[in-house]
């Protein structure tokens, strides 16, 4: 029976120890035709959300890879499926740019 007892912290432990982590929201404005911030962090699995504050349309492009549309005085997202680090910027608007870095 003391067995048992001793075996159930270590098994809440291993469990906590092997959870995956919960994913995050990343929270990006779009205000005056900048991104901000204009670089985050993030990693596999996290989402990232701009608000666009604008009364014009923006994207958040990717070259190759993903693009967001983002209407005015709305939102937009992604959620983030490979460790990688991307610049992006705004189809309409060349000069928007921002970062991200992808970390597994």
């Amino acid at each position: 029976m003391r067995a048992g007892l001793l075996s159930l912290p270590v098994a809440l432990a291993l469990a906590l120890v092997t959870a995956p982590a919960l994913a995050a929201t990343i929270e990006v404005t779009i205000d005056k035709l900048v991104f901000s911030p204009a670089s985050v962090n993030a990693k596999v699995g996290d989402t990232i959300e701009w608000t666009n504050k604008d009364v014009i349309a923006h994207t958040a492009t990717v070259k190759g890879g993903w693009e967001v549309m983002i209407p005015p005085k709305s939102k937009g997202k992604v959620t983030l499926k490979e460790a990688a680090a991307v610049d992006y910027f705004c189809r309409f608007h060349p000069n928007m740019k921002g970062h991200v870095e992808v970390s597994p």
